[in-house]
Order: structure tokens, then C-alpha cells, then sequence
């Protein structure tokens, strides 16, 4: 998973223009959305986006995407779930 969870902070880096931030700097447990990633509520959208394009997993249900965009760490999970993995 660790390797999936380098690739998700890229594509928040990169989707999200966070130049200022390394993916060293986002520490997996850091909520995305607050003041260390700044993530709002339009961004969930484009993550949900991200995760449909990328992943091919559709999320519907607004508080489960609560708990999914929580951090790097629970998207990753997530992800994983989805595809039928183990963490």
C-alpha cells in the first residue's frame, strides 16, 4: 500500500496544484481537507473525479466520501477495498 499511497499524494499534488508540498511533506494520517492540505468542498468533488478516471471506482454516498477523503492513508484503503486487496 505504500506505494499506492506515494501515487495518490502525487496526483493530490498535482490535481490540486500544491506545488509549495512534496509528497515527504504529506504524511499519510493528514486530513486533506483543514488547514495542512487545505482541500474544500469542491475539491472532493474532483477527488471523487480522480477516483472514478483512475481507479474506476464510483462514489455516491456523501458520508462515506467523508470518511474516504478523511486522509491519504483512508483513500488508499479505500482504494484497495474496492479492487478486492488487503492492506
Amino acid at each position: 500500500m505504500p506505494d499506492l499511497m506515494d501515487e495518490l499524494k502525487l496526483k493530490i499534488i498535482t490535481t490540486f496544484h500544491l506545488d509549495h508540498l512534496t509528497p515527504a511533506q504529506i504524511d499519510a494520517e493528514t486530513p486533506l481537507f483543514g488547514p495542512a492540505i487545505g482541500l474544500d468542498s469542491i475539491d472532493a468533488l474532483e477527488l471523487a473525479v480522480m477516483l472514478e478516471r483512475d481507479y474506476g471506482i464510483k462514489l455516491t454516498d456523501i458520508t462515506l466520501g467523508r470518511k474516504v477523503f478523511e486522509s491519504v492513508k483512508t483513500l488508499a484503503e479505500f482504494i484497495n477495498q474496492e479492487r478486492g486487496l488487503r492492506a
